[in-house]
This record gives structure tokens, C-alpha cells and sequence, in this order.
């Protein structure tokens, strides 16, 4: 999976939003412009295996990961970091 140049900070800032559970994929994709799969193969290339496989299965199939199947959107949180 080809990955764009990303610096340390924009890494930490994605690697942080991944693993908050109520962060979409779409909402990383708006900010930093990468896809899921691209996150994915970001979580994978900077993590430990054992943290990684730990994310995979927690974000396997929530909900709350993905914009079209959340069952809220106002009153959401939203970091002072987070655009859109």
C-alpha cells in the first residue's frame, strides 16, 4: 500500500485519531486525506503487532468507525484539532 510523506506530527495526530472510538474513518480521510485502508497500513507500519492485532479487532466492525453507520451525529465530540 503506497502511503503519502507524512512528518512524526501528522503521524501521532492520525495514529490518535484511529484509535479514539469515536473518530470516523471519513473524518481522517477529510483531514489528512487518507483512506481507510491507507490508515490501516499506517497503524500497521508504526505499531507494535500486538497493539495492532489489539486495534484491529476493537475497530473490526464498530459502528462508530464509520460515518454511514453511526446511529448519532449531533451533539458529537469534537477535538479543537479536528477540522470539518
Amino acid at each position: 500500500m503506497e502511503l503519502p510523506e507524512l512528518d512524526s506530527e501528522t503521524i501521532d495526530r492520525v495514529l490518535e485519531m484511529a484509535w479514539e472510538d469515536r473518530t470516523t474513518f471519513e473524518s481522517i480521510e477529510l483531514q489528512f486525506g487518507l483512506t481507510e485502508p491507507q490508515v490501516i497500513a499506517l497503524m500497521r507500519r508504526e505499531m507494535k503487532a500486538s497493539s495492532f492485532r489489539m486495534w484491529r479487532e476493537r475497530v473490526t466492525g464498530r459502528s462508530t468507525k464509520h460515518a454511514t453507520r453511526r446511529d448519532f451525529v449531533a451533539g458529537r465530540f469534537k477535538s479543537q484539532n479536528q477540522k470539518g
